[in-house]
């Protein structure tokens, strides 16, 4: 079933053109993964899947329903984790909820009962400086996850990590998908996370940017790590990389 249909979207920013009619239909329950080269107005385009700047055409449907322009119905969670370093964990993690204008308590409550599900209990009363870079980047997530529940919007989520950290995120992020229902769109520059994590990836080209590949991928319900030695994995990083490469050889021409 289609959670997210972008269709057809266009947009130009103080006279350059940055996306050129790119549709990408995502379906309930998977992750996508929007690679390409740096600049190529990749985060402009979860922007408008967001609703925090319109398209110039085309529309963004929910689903089924036209949430053009509109904000506050996907979580969005930029390249940085954005914790305020004044406040404690929990803190930070409720200000999507006293936004909503919960009352604190309720608020707190709410929050409490989803920090052993992101690893984080016990750790309500630290301050960010106190936390690793993977607790502050699970913190972030259930912020956005607290906002809104169904959709994630995430931008190059594990960029700050080391290699380890990152693989145990991309592991654990896996598995809240499947415990909460989650849809997914992701930003990231590394192939292997991309195919690692991803129902579907997209290729965008440089700009403006066209969508150069939709690859549907099939998984295996558990991604081990023999996964990325299978022949599979290899063959789609691979039909990856020759999109990316052959469409940034193109255009320098």
């Amino acid at each position: 079933m289609t959670k997210l249909f972008a269709e057809k979207l266009s947009k130009t920013l103080d006279g350059l053109e940055i996306l050129q009619n790119i549709s990408l239909e995502v379906e309930t329950g998977s992750v996508t993964s929007i690679i390409g080269p740096s600049g190529c107005g990749k985060s402009t385009f979860l922007h408008l899947l967001a609703g925090l700047i319109s398209p110039d055409q085309g529309r963004v449907l929910i689903d089924g329903q036209d949430y053009t322009g509109k904000t506050g119905r996907m979580g969005y969670l930029q390249q940085k984790d954005c914790l305020f370093p004044w406040k404690t964990l929990l803190a930070n993690v409720i200000l999507p909820l006293q936004i909503k204008k919960w009352p604190l308590v309720e608020a707190r409550a709410k929050a409490m009962d989803y920090l052993s599900k992101f690893k984080l209990e016990g750790f309500e009363n630290y301050y960010p400086s106190e936390l690793s870079g993977g607790m502050r980047q699970r913190a972030a997530l259930l912020r956005t996850y607290l906002y809104q529940s169904d959709i994630l919007l995430l931008d190059e989520p594990f960029a700050q990590l080391d290699a380890i950290s990152r693989k145990r995120m991309q592991e654990w992020l896996l598995a809240m998908k499947e415990d909460l229902d989650l849809t997914i769109v992701m930003i990231t520059h590394d192939i292997d996370e991309a195919v690692f994590l991803s129902d579907q990836v997209v290729v965008f080209s440089p700009l403006p940017a066209r969508m150069v590949l939709s690859l549907k991928l099939h998984p295996p319900s558990m991604r081990k790590l023999s996964y990325v030695s299978s022949p599979e994995f290899v063959e789609n990083k691979s039909k990856i990389m020759d999109a990316l490469y052959h469409e940034d050889t193109v255009n320098k021409a």
